[in-house]
């Protein structure tokens, strides 16, 4: 499954748009990961175990994205874009979505 951010595939023509294909996670904080990233934002620098957890939750969401969009008769996924919000105290929701797009 090829996933884009453009409107086309270089050297692929769009033979029909099949809707959006969407995939989402929440993701929670761990209390010992507050913890020490509580620590490390005192001092200063990346929160490396949030950035982790956030990179986990996006490859979630994507794979997810694909997965719909296989069941829906797609080749490829055109015009991805992630986003992300704060949904509960210490959970993160990332969800990826895109234009479900049979190629020619």
């Amino acid at each position: 499954m090829e996933t884009v951010t453009t409107e086309t595939i270089p050297g692929e023509e769009i033979e029909a748009s099949l809707g959006i294909a969407r995939g989402n996670t929440v993701e929670a904080r761990n209390v010992g990961r507050d913890i020490t990233q509580g620590l490390r934002n005192i001092v200063g620098g990346e929160l490396k175990a949030y950035s982790e957890l956030l990179t986990k939750a996006r490859d979630e969401a994507l794979s997810r994205m694909e997965e719909e969009a296989q069941a829906m008769g797609a080749d490829a996924v055109v015009n991805v874009r992630l986003e992300s919000s704060e949904i509960a105290n210490g959970g993160s929701e990332v969800i990826a979505y895109g234009t479900a797009v049979r190629l020619a």
